[in-house]
């Protein structure tokens, strides 16, 4: 009777390759998740194992019982969780660790004559050149990856009981077509010319230990053959003693892959820190390999002396990194797309242009099997390898042109309006040609950070016109227009719709409509535009381009706003700084689809702070026109008005954003990796029991629910205070209390109409508290004023306790509707 053999992690590429090497000699169980990669095909029985579930593993092991037997032969163990990101996670401690001890727990039933645990050499602290780590070299593990292998090491060794067991410190694994994570993106780096290939920021002379696949085969087939002779506990070392530099790998690489001398420089680390920093925080493309994290890792040195692996297996390794690495770049010439997929690589959107331009003519050729099978994920929809920004480039390949236009445009105009000899024109003039240069680069798709680039130069051509007083209207108008097309171009409308087939809910969970459709962020917009146009207009008259300015109810005022002291207080024109910011939530409310709540958190967070806070400080500084200025100003208050429209609808959508962000840092994943690139939860619940999803209706556009005629009321009430003063004669300090507390109250009331700022009413139950007493000891009231006052001040208390029917659901928000 063969003996049997437990094998996790059975469909990963050692597992799966372990298998296929060992054949017909055992009875093997692989226990792995089920789903995709699938298990190999020679695998005796398959069996459905979780680490992170009792019951599951349990499950696993009374199966194999059943299968099997008691007795078995080895336990290979080679499950575990890993992630490059280098971000705290605790599935290392929940399935790394506690899978092992569910693992050893459930076999102390069994007749276990070996457990073999796969660790890592990273364990260990690194030696310098000429120095080589043993088994007993002192372990200083640095990231959570290889902590959680010293902290399962610790386990085993101290819950094994009478299971002889075996601790494998392994080097980096490869084969013929790399499938080594970190040898893969050096290739990648060097293969598509990243300028990023051309520096490291550690010593290059130093180096990490390696493996080819099928030595490490070899020495497993070895251990359970001798598995009686072995000592109880056992810790091996597993690697080739030659160990290739960083430097030695980029020169070969790059005489193979491009048959030229490849040159490394070396850079501080502290900028190499920042721009990994930048690179995997911003969107500027791609996915990143590099991490921060990984900076302080480069100069380590990993060495070995296999000695006890010779002496205790007869094991040596038959080949070579350096014999392997022509092999390997073989098989990426041979077949690129194939070699890129099976190291779950992004290929470069120029390649996968040409593959498919190769397939309409009958070109391309079809990828040849290998028989290795892809390293296994434990992150199986992982967005690292998802191409968000590569995507988005191609969804709008003309835009690059039309800003290029836009940017030759922009270089003519200083001539075509006369004002050459300007500031202005010295400005225009750079900024065009930096348009040019940044759409030319973001042709290529690993330069999408030119796209980013470009929109800081439009932002830039918003404010020029007012930092350097634009001569003539043409200038102003030129830049405006220019700064915002470029803007749409090199942002905005390449990623108008990038996440439509991005996997997840379309509305948040625990919501029963989603706060990111486009009816929601329509009025936004609108409003937005509206308030831009108006901003715009009085901007001219502030920069002297129009001689007059017109008001319907106040003329004399709105000039008299206009040209105020406050007004003169910014360094620039204060309606122009009100156009930038209105254009710049415009945009912003265009950006991304009706996923956007999770696939692109920081235009949501972005565009509320935009609206929001900065929107209730506009609000503020126009309602104390009256106060400072002695004035009102018709235009101002239109402004005003569309601000507070605006605030509702946007506010659901960032109330969305952040339940989302703390739920995913609950589960687990990186905040600001998630807040900069966003992702989805593994959640399937969406909505309430009894509560279904709807469209949005103008209820849920403007953020309303029923009654609201108590906030209705409210708003009137404010409305009658802002004119009180005028019909009853009040002046001095009681005229300004009703000029402040009736804006403020109506102000607060139209928040309130919105569900999701439900309880900002009660700020007007303050308000109201206030009328009551204000009237009696500030000076410049009258009689009848007074009693207005404290007659508005009780219908406000009365009219902002009811909370008033709330229709919609807004997950865990609800709770703060009070």
């Amino acid at each position: 009777m063969k003996d049997c053999i437990i094998v996790t992690g059975s469909s990963g590429l050692i597992g799966s390759a372990f298998i296929d090497r060992i054949g017909e000699r055992f009875v093997e169980f692989g226990f792995d998740r089920e789903g995709p990669p699938h298990p190999p095909p020679k695998t005796e029985y398959v069996i459905d194992c979780d680490l992170g579930s009792d019951q599951s593993v349990l499950h696993a092991l009374n199966e194999a019982r059943r299968l099997g037997g008691a007795r078995i032969a080895s336990v290979i163990h080679l499950a575990a969780y890993y992630d490059f990101s280098g971000a705290p996670s605790p599935k290392y401690n929940e399935i790394t660790v506690r899978g092992t001890e569910r693992l050893l727990r459930g076999l102390r039933d069994f007749a276990v004559e070996q457990f073999v645990f796969s660790s890592t050499i990273l364990v260990h602290a690194p030696c310098e050149t000429g120095e080589r780590i043993n088994e007993d070299w002192p372990l200083e593990p640095k990231w959570d990856y290889p902590k959680s292998k010293v902290a399962t090491e610790q386990l085993i060794r101290a819950q094994h009981g009478n299971i002889p067991i075996v601790l494998l410190r392994i080097a980096g694994v490869y084969d013929d077509r790399c499938h080594s994570i970190p040898l893969a993106h050096q290739i990648q780096r060097i293969y598509e010319r990243k300028l990023i290939s051309r520096v490291f920021p550690g010593d290059a002379s130093h180096g990490q230990s390696f493996l080819h696949l099928e030595d490490l085969l070899d020495a497993l087939v070895n251990i359970i053959e001798r598995r009686r002779r072995l000592p109880p506990e056992l810790i091996l070392l597993l690697g080739e003693d030659q160990t290739l530099s960083y430097e030695e790998l980029q020169r070969e690489f790059g005489r193979l892959i491009h048959g030229e001398e490849w040159k490394t420089k070396q850079i501080p680390k502290g900028l190499a820190k920042m721009g990994a920093w930048l690179q995997d925080k911003l969107p500027l493309g791609e996915e990143p390999f590099i991490k921060p994290w990984m900076i302080e890792l480069s100069d380590d040195h990993f060495a070995l002396d296999i000695t006890r692996a010779r002496q205790m297996l007869g094991w040596e390794p038959q080949r070579s990194l350096r014999a392997t690495l022509t092999a390997m770049v073989g098989a990426l010439k041979a077949d690129p797309a194939g070699w890129y997929k099976e190291n779950h690589l992004v290929e470069p959107s120029d390649r996968q242009q040409e593959t498919h331009a190769d397939a309409k003519n009958g070109l391309t050729l079809e990828s040849k099997p290998t028989g290795a099978r892809a390293q296994r994920l434990d992150e199986k929809s992982s967005p690292e390898f998802a191409p968000a920004a590569t995507g988005a480039s191609l969804r709008a390949p003309w835009a690059p042109f039309v800003n290029m236009i836009l940017g030759a445009w922009l270089v003519s105009a200083p001539f075509s309006y006369g004002y050459a000899s300007q500031p202005m024109a010295w400005s225009d003039w750079a900024a065009g040609a930096l348009v040019v240069l940044f759409a030319v680069l973001s042709l290529k798709p690993r330069h999408a950070w030119a796209q980013w680039a470009n929109a800081f130069v439009g932002v830039w051509l918003l404010f020029a016109p007012l930092v350097f007083w634009a001569p003539l209207a043409a200038a102003y108008d030129t830049n405006t227009l220019i700064g915002s097309l470029v803007i749409v171009f090199s942002v905005v409308l390449p990623r108008l719709q990038v996440e439509p087939d991005s996997p997840g809910a379309e509305i948040p969970p625990g919501w029963n409509y989603n706060p990111s459709a486009w009816p929601q962020r329509a009025p936004v917009i609108a409003m937005a535009l509206l308030g831009f146009f108006i901003a715009r207009y009085l901007a001219a008259f502030q920069l002297g381009y129009i001689p007059k300015v017109w008001d319907p109810f106040f003329p004399d005022g709105t000039r008299r706003v206009l040209e105020s002291e406050v007004s003169r207080a910014f360094p620039i024109s204060d309606a122009g700084l009100g156009a930038i910011s209105y254009m710049i939530e415009a945009l912003t409310g265009f950006i991304g689809g009706t996923r956007r709540w999770r696939t692109m958190p920081w235009t949501v967070i972005f565009f509320g702070i935009l609206v929001v806070p900065l929107g209730m400080v506009s609000i503020v500084l126009i309602i104390l026109q009256p106060l400072v200025v002695g004035a009102w100003c018709t235009l101002c208050l239109v402004t005003a008005l569309a601000m507070l429209i605006m605030i509702s609808p946007a506010a659901d959508e960032v109330v969305a954003t952040i339940q989302f962000l703390r739920q995913s840092r609950r589960a687990g994943q990186p905040f600001w990796r998630t807040f900069w690139k966003g992702g989805t939860l593994d959640s399937k619940t969406t909505v309430p029991v009894g509560l279904p999803a709807h469209s949005a209706n103008w209820a849920t556009v403007l953020g309303l629910s029923h009654p609201t005629w108590t906030l209705v009321g409210s708003t009137a009430l404010g409305i009658w205070l802002m004119f009180a003063p005028s019909v009853f004669g009040t002046n001095g300090l009681a005229a300004h209390n009703d000029h402040l507390i009736g804006p403020l109250v109506a102000t607060f009331a139209v928040i309130a109409l919105g569900e999701i700022g439900r309880a900002v009413r009660w700020l007007n139950v303050f308000l109201g508290g206030w009328l009551i007493v204000a009237p009696w000891i500030l000076s410049g009231g009258v009689a009848a004023s007074r009693w207005n006052d404290v007659v508005v001040g009780a219908a406000l208390l009365v009219l902002s306790i009811p909370r008033g029917q709330i229709r919609e659901q807004y997950g865990t928000f609800n709770r703060a509707i009070v």
